[in-house]
This record gives structure tokens, sequence and C-alpha cells, in this order.
């Protein structure tokens, strides 16, 4: 190994250990930060505490609200999820399997919604919802989100769909398997990896969601945690001990999930697990 090449790869793993340390530091900085007293935060908000003490995480788990507002996250993350998949890969395996005239222009109005930001649709999406009914419910935030993500779910499917032999299909419709078979039979159990992928970024985004349940929930048993946290925000004061405590607990699902998932998502931004 020349010493070019040596200087590429130590100039390359600093460069990773400083992106590293931006991503963990913060994360290390909100878990040493529920050990200590508001009076340590002002004068040591980022190194380890002088004393630990447990009792801020040790009430939190003891708090019921903190469990239901876990599982209203959880369960309006899983079926945004589950909604996402399901009508991103079916849209996106229409758009590489079937031409028809204007596709390609209803597939540049779809992925359009990637240039859109979500809080500016904040407006007419509240009203929309309202004049549905669906305000303080579920399908009040799990809807919205599954629209804003179909876009980016649609592009990264039709991308990987597109790398699937045809001749795979024209094998297929030869024994009289049809679009709709070839689609649960085949593509889907090929596409495990875009299959997570899109799964891993939608349940991250929509577990960290504020906004959107913040205008349309109103009913403090439907909070997502997003919402709970404010419970430690008062008028006069603010426990930021309780509220980093409680952000480290809640973003540890999102985090397992990253992690259970990565070498899924590695392969379904990489390439197709079938290639002709």
């Amino acid at each position: 190994m020349n010493r070019a090449t040596t200087t590429r790869n130590t100039l390359r793993v600093i460069l990773l250990i400083l992106v590293a340390g931006l991503v963990i530091g913060p994360l290390l900085a909100s878990f040493f930060g529920g050990f200590k007293a508001n009076a340590e935060l002002r004068t040591n908000p980022l190194w380890l505490p002088d004393s630990w003490n447990p009792e801020h995480y040790f009430s939190i788990l003891l708090d019921g609200s903190f469990w239901r507002y876990l599982g209203n996250s959880f369960f309006i993350s899983s079926m945004t999820v589950l909604l996402t998949l399901v009508v991103g890969a079916a849209a996106a395996y229409v758009f590489a399997q079937i031409r028809f005239l204007g596709s390609k222009m209803i597939l540049s109005y779809l992925l359009l919604g990637l240039m859109f930001p979500f809080a500016a649709a904040i407006l007419p999406l509240f009203i929309k919802v309202r004049d549905l009914g669906l305000l303080d419910s579920y399908w009040a935030v799990i809807l919205p989100q599954t629209a804003f993500g179909l876009s980016l779910a649609i592009l990264l499917f039709k991308a990987f769909f597109d790398q699937l032999p045809r001749e795979l299909f024209e094998a297929a419709y030869v024994d009289g398997c049809s679009y709709l078979r070839f689609f649960w039979s085949f593509t889907l159990p090929l596409s495990t990896p875009i299959l997570a992928t899109v799964g891993v970024f939608v349940f991250v985004q929509s577990w960290n969601n504020f906004l959107l349940p913040l205008v349309v929930l109103n009913d403090r048993s439907l909070y997502t945690w997003s919402l709970g946290m404010m419970q430690f925000q008062g008028e006069y004061l603010t426990q930021w001990n309780m509220i980093l405590a409680f952000v480290s607990l809640t973003i540890m699902p999102a985090v397992i999930f990253f992690l259970a998932a990565q070498k899924y998502i590695v392969a379904g931004l990489t390439g197709g697990s079938v290639k002709g």
C-alpha cells in the first residue's frame, strides 16, 4: 500500500469519525442530561453528570401515560408504513411494468410531492381533515403521512422494479401468470431490501412527526410521544432533564428498528436482488 492510499484512507476515517460524532454526540448529551438536575444542565450541559440520578428515567417508565403515548406512536407509524408499502409498491409496479397513455406524466406529477414542503400544506390539510370528520382520530395523522410519503416510496420502488429482468415476467406470462399474481408471487418476494428501506424511512419520519399531530389531535389520550413531551413544559418552568430523559427513551424504538433493518437498507439502495 503506497503513501497516497494510506493518506486517503486516513482522511476517510477521520471524516467518518467526525460525521459519527455529529450524530452520536447529541444523542449522548440527551442521555446524560436525563441524569442531571436542571441546575447542572445550565453549567454542564454536554459532559458526564456529577452524580447519576436515575429517578427521572424511573418516573417516566412508571408513568402510564408514557406507555400510552408510545403505543399511539407505534400504531400510527406502523399503519403509515403498511399503507405506504402497499400503495407505493402497487403504484410503482404499474409504472414499471405497464406502458399506458400518460404514464410518464402521471409519474412526474406524483414525484412533484418530493418538492412540496409538508409545513406549507398544514393549513389546507387541517381544513380537509376537518371537513372529512377525522379530527381527533388516528386516521387524521395516518392518511396525510401516507400521502406525503408516497412520492419517495414510488421513486425508490420503481427504481428497484426497473432492475428486475423483463424476461422473468415474460416467462411467467407464457405460463398464464397475470400482472397481479406476478406482483404478489414474484415481485414482492424479490423486493425485501427495498421494502425494508422504504419501511424504515417512513417509520422514522412518522415516529418523529410533531407538527401534524399537534394540529389535528386535541384528545390527550391520542397524543403521540412528541406531543406527550410537552407535559414537562410549564408556563414558568421547563423540566429539561425530564424532557431529555423522555426523548432518550422514546427514540430507542426508532434506533432499534433502524439497526435491525440496516443491512436491508444498504441492499435496497445499492441494487436489486435480481439483475438481468
